[in-house]
């Protein structure tokens, strides 16, 4: 088994903060890939039900201090339908995301990849809200190649409703404005996910994880990114993604 990964699990079985792992940590992004798919079999989660990406935006990416994006498997557990309910003590140090999702339609081979291509691979585009963790303390000294092999902050999600006929629409300028207990806490729009959501979904088919989890399959899902930064929450509640193009997902905290 591969020590970081020992490391994490063991940190979520105590429902712990994950501290530096030392000489355990991985040490280059390959290898925090290679951490994270080792996770994902302990999990029984291989093949992965889906990915999310995160950093998708330059302000994600400030506020991580990462450079570009990196991703995480999502495990058939993490996907709920729209107005799904969790039990806010269930996380630890919870937030939200107000994210763009696609399930794929066909296979994408792991490389390089255009937006066309990416396009042409998906099935669904819909609304999807992602239940992120703040699992960590000081980001810089747990460094990326760990927070890599951790699923980038990942803990669940839900997803909205099909969007009908997607390929009409200009995802780019789709506008999501997010509501936490009624109140507006934020709003993006689409081209804010490296200047079009399935530019992410093209930069994701020739990342690490489609790498070592070998490529992105048909019926998988993947959260693209959040047009806003993360909302950390106080307590339970409702949470809407509401974009204007894509419409809705909820879910709340109770």
């Amino acid at each position: 088994m591969n020590a970081a990964a020992d490391a994490i699990l063991a940190a979520r079985r105590g429902r712990r903060l994950l501290a530096p792992l030392g000489a355990a940590a991985p040490a280059d992004f390959a290898a925090g890939y290679a951490a994270q798919h080792a996770v994902a079999e302990a999990l029984g989660a291989i093949p992965p039900a889906g990915f999310k990406i995160g950093a998708t935006t330059k302000q994600m990416q400030d506020y991580l201090g990462l450079t570009g994006p990196a991703a995480g498997f999502v495990p058939k557990s993490s996907i709920h339908a729209d107005g799904a309910e969790f039990r806010f003590a269930d996380f630890l140090n919870p937030g939200v995301e107000c994210e763009i999702g696609v399930r794929l339609g066909r296979d994408l081979p792991v490389g390089p990849c255009s937006r066309e291509q990416a396009a042409a691979a998906v099935a669904e585009v819909f609304p999807a809200i992602e239940i992120v963790e703040k699992r960590y303390g000081d980001l810089a000294a747990l460094g990326t190649p760990t927070l890599i092999a951790d699923q980038v902050f990942h803990a669940s999600g839900v997803l909205g409703a099909p969007v009908a006929d997607w390929r009409s629409l200009d995802l780019g300028a789709a506008r999501g404005e997010f509501r936490v207990a009624g109140q507006v806490v934020g709003s993006g729009h689409g081209r804010d996910l490296l200047g079009h959501p399935l530019e992410a979904l093209a930069w994701l088919a020739g990342s690490g994880a489609a790498r070592v989890f070998g490529g992105l399959k048909a019926g998988q899902v993947v959260w693209l990114g959040s047009v806003t930064p993360p909302i950390w929450l106080e307590g339970p509640g409702a949470v809407e993604a509401d974009f204007d193009l894509l419409g809705t997902a909820s879910l709340r905290f109770v």
